[in-house]
């Protein structure tokens, strides 16, 4: 038995236990508990009964293993709901740190549905910037953030987006499917997506995706300024950043 184990307090073997199943919840008995946690079988035993009570685990009758249950499960769906709920607050202040580091307006495009949004931003200070419209929900075919989220969506998700017609807003204007497709190739390949000028001519924008738990893309971290200060070694530059930021975020979400 490890010596450690002896100073552990029942709370402290409980949560181990429940740890144990993590991350794919497959059924574990009592002997496999005790010898991979190192706790005497009775003990293991004995937490077993109570988490099962208690509904955080759950025995099947045939092997007379155990797996995670109900209350476990209501735990899980509660701290998501949270952190879906509160994306924009967790990444606020990431966006500002980020917007202070490259001095341009920076934004939180969010998937709601088949919809991309424009969820958050913060504006930069110099005199001539890029200003978003809080709540605008984004054009697919043009928005760099869009890009970058449905490039990592499933399937059958970017096919329902897509069943949308394209606008053109100019000659840069991306207007066919396939286009579309290639791009959305190539951004999965660094995980960086643009927009150079398909919306607003005198405007580009560089964006990178934001991963939940479940490893989806369920936001996209906007950089977006005038065009003659978004040269490609500005662009270049930015990509560090802006993934770190990305990063950081995710990491929160439980990526």
């Amino acid at each position: 038995m490890n010596l450690q184990s002896n100073s552990l307090s029942s709370t402290e073997k409980a949560l181990k236990i429940l740890m144990a199943f993590c991350p794919r919840n497959q059924e574990l008995g009592t002997l496999e508990l005790s010898r991979k946690l190192g706790f005497h079988k009775s003990t293991v035993s004995r937490l077993l009964q109570i988490l099962t009570v208690q509904g955080f685990l759950q025995q099947n009758l045939e092997t007379k293993k155990y797996l995670l249950g109900r209350s476990a499960a209501e735990i899980g769906n509660a701290v998501i709901n949270s952190l879906n709920n509160a994306l924009v607050k967790i990444a606020t202040p990431y966006l500002a740190e980020l917007c202070e580091q490259v001095s341009e307006s920076v934004a939180l495009e969010q998937l709601c549905g088949t919809n991309v949004i424009l969820a958050s931003h913060v504006e930069g200070r110099r005199h001539i910037r890029f200003s978003f419209l809080l709540g605008e929900q984004l054009p697919i075919n043009v928005a760099a953030g869009a890009k970058a989220i449905l490039a990592y969506c499933p399937p059958e998700l970017v096919d329902t987006c897509l069943k949308k017609k394209f606008i053109r807003f100019n000659e840069r204007t991306i207007v066919t499917k396939k286009q579309y497709r290639e791009i959305l190739k190539e951004v999965r390949k660094n995980q960086i997506a643009y927009d150079k000028g398909e919306r607003y001519e005198d405007t580009f924008a560089i964006a990178t995706p934001i991963f939940n738990h479940e490893s989806m893309p369920v936001a996209a971290v906007v950089i977006a300024g005038p065009a003659f200060r978004m040269t490609p070694q500005f662009l270049n530059d930015t990509i560090a950043p802006l993934k770190k930021t990305a990063a950081e975020i995710s990491q929160r979400l439980f990526y």
